[in-house]
């Protein structure tokens, strides 16, 4: 089953699997390929090409957001009251409401792809092998 939505078909689509797993599609607004998606503090957060950040409350209708760059965004999570995004030359973007996005910085040109976080820790790994860590997804060390 595809839920591929032409840019004219904005309404949400709903299909059934032939295992009778029922699931709904809703049409983003963008054509950017989207790379990370994480949910916290009641919105859906999806990142991806050209700095693109999305928000839904619903998953089904989304909200394109001001991330301040045109970097790819490689992965989002939320935790410890904070979204954190990571991507493309070291980028790394903090927000409380996933609406609001600030850079943070550390001096890396390392594309991060993932991040994540536990034990008291996010966590971020990249290109040549890096990995660096925080506490409150604000001040990084490698």
């Amino acid at each position: 089953m595809s839920c591929a939505k032409k840019e004219s078909e904005k309404e949400s689509a709903t299909a059934t699997a032939h295992c009778s797993i029922s699931y709904s599609c809703g049409y983003s607004g963008t054509t950017n390929a989207l790379w990370g998606i994480t949910y916290g503090n009641s919105t859906f957060v999806t990142v991806g090409r050209n700095g693109n950040i999305l928000t839904s409350t619903d998953g089904s209708t989304w909200t394109a957001r001001t991330s301040g760059t045109t970097n790819v965004l490689y992965g989002v999570i939320y935790a410890n009251s904070t979204f954190v995004v990571v991507g493309s030359s070291g980028t790394i973007l903090t927000s409380s409401d996933g609406t609001s996005w600030t850079e943070r910085t550390f001096e890396t040109s390392d594309s991060l792809t993932g991040v994540t976080y536990g034990n008291g820790l996010f966590m971020t790994v990249g290109t040549s092998g890096t990995i660096l860590t925080s506490t409150d997804g604000t001040t990084w060390t490698e």
